[in-house]
């Protein structure tokens, strides 16, 4: 049997794994286990093992766990709702105000947490709840916290760019620094498409009435100083870093002892706070590291049998294929394989293949794990099966059906990529901000 059958067979296995619920991280290493011992026999053991060695010595992993108990303090304590109340405050006397401060409050918890669904959780809970309640079109309310939620992966601390970062073997720090621009970009799209729509239709975002909108100065700057809190944790932890004062691991445990002492300044630092914090913590770190260490062993039995060189021959010499049709190809199949795979699946099942292709084609690294990311974003929005619309589906009150959840997010799909099209037209956007920071 050829390697590339065997390949092929390893491939097919994980699929069908997956596709009866196995864990991810399961289905990655059975599979991985299995093919090490028949190819190699006992010496195949050696595999797992030296993933878990890369793994530990990668010292970029320690930020993991302190980002994710930042964003779960901030939004235990409850200080994600102050964000909420200072947008309805200031944004609300203006058309679509409200929704427009949800991509803002949408963009600060990504700053937070790093992960979508907790964008989504709050977006859910707390924006959409009040939007409704104050006469928004609940179609367009609900594309833009599924939309809003999608920048959770690409506004630093993003979660999936360190596993990115992990199989790839880029730094953290510039693929954190390379999401910025593009993330702020497409939220910039996202309120002026809001914008000018509620301008051309008021009746879509109507303002708030007056009595709402006849707050105290002193009150409003009060939920100001209290909706930047989390701005100004995210900025005491990214200034050091970015000047080049502290070190990567060195600034997110200054996020998270931010966070801490934030919530004990509120008096929002309860043992249940702090329980469920830290429990959330060690289960998501622990999901990573899992899945992190199956696609490391994954990826070195692909790298032994050869495939990457077997589809790099297939798609270039027997195809013909250039380079970006290459490329696009690869982005297509992450649209389908994201109507049943979450992000972090997709990523470890095709970086093995990916990656080392990528690079052989004389693309950045760093630039793909931008195009990666936003990629798997437009899939999770795309009917029919898209993860973010059941995510929704689950969240949402029952007046909000499942084929509004669908059509609400075709304009903010169509956005995204648009800002897809122009990281790829034009990659300074994703490499000018990573470069001047590290070339200085």
């Amino acid at each position: 049997m050829s390697y590339g059958m065997i390949a092929t067979m390893m491939f097919s296995l994980m699929m069908l794994l997956m596709a009866t619920g196995q864990r991810v991280f399961a289905a990655i290493g059975a599979v991985a286990s299995i093919a090490a011992i028949l190819l190699w026999g006992t010496g195949g053991a050696e595999i797992p093992f030296t993933a878990s060695m890369k793994l530990m010595n990668w010292y970029p992993m320690l930020t993991l766990p302190m980002f994710i108990f930042m964003g779960y303090v901030l939004s235990e304590s409850k200080i994600a709702d102050d964000l909420y109340k200072m947008f309805h405050v200031w944004m609300g006397p203006m058309p679509g105000g409200l929704a427009i401060g949800t991509i803002g409050l949408m963009v600060l918890v990504s700053a937070m947490n790093g992960l979508s669904v907790a964008g989504m959780a709050i977006g859910a809970t707390i924006a959409l709840p009040e939007l409704l309640k104050r006469n928004y079109d609940k179609k367009m309310v609900t594309g833009v916290i599924q939309a809003g939620s999608s920048l959770g992966i690409l506004v630093p601390p993003s979660v999936v760019l360190v596993l990115y970062a992990m199989i790839a073997r880029q730094p953290v720090g510039q693929l954190w620094l390379a999401g910025i621009i593009p993330g702020l970009v497409m939220a910039t799209l996202f309120i002026i498409y809001i914008a000018v729509r509620c301008r051309i239709n008021p009746s879509l975002g109507p303002v708030l009435s007056e009595e709402e909108r006849n707050v105290p100065m002193a009150e409003k700057l009060r939920l100001l100083r209290a909706g930047l809190l989390p701005l100004g944790i995210f900025a005491s932890m990214m200034i050091p870093f970015v000047n080049g004062w502290t070190s990567l691991v060195e600034s997110s445990a200054i996020g998270a002892m931010a966070a801490f002492l934030a919530a004990i300044l509120k008096r929002r630092m309860t043992k249940q706070v702090f329980e469920n914090s830290v429990r959330s913590t060690l289960a998501i770190s622990c999901m990573f590291m899992w899945i992190i260490l199956a696609a490391l062993g994954f990826g070195a039995i692909f790298d032994g049998l050869g495939a990457v060189k077997s589809i790099e021959h297939l798609f270039t010499e027997q195809l013909g294929l250039g380079p970006w049709a290459i490329l696009i190809l690869m982005q297509l199949s992450f649209l389908v394989m994201g109507t049943f795979l979450d992000d972090t699946a997709m990523l470890v099942i095709v970086a093995p293949l990916y990656v080392p292709l990528v690079n052989a084609l004389g693309f950045d690294l760093i630039w793909y794990g931008v195009l990666y990311t936003v990629t798997s974003q437009i899939a999770y929005m795309t009917p029919p099966f898209g993860y973010n619309l059941f995510l929704m589906r689950a969240m949402a009150p029952p007046q909000i059906s499942l084929r509004d959840i669908y059509g609400s997010v075709v304009p903010f799909v169509g956005i995204m990529v648009f800002a897809l099209i122009l990281v790829m037209v034009f990659p300074s956007l994703a490499l000018w901000l990573p470069d001047y920071v590290y070339g200085k």
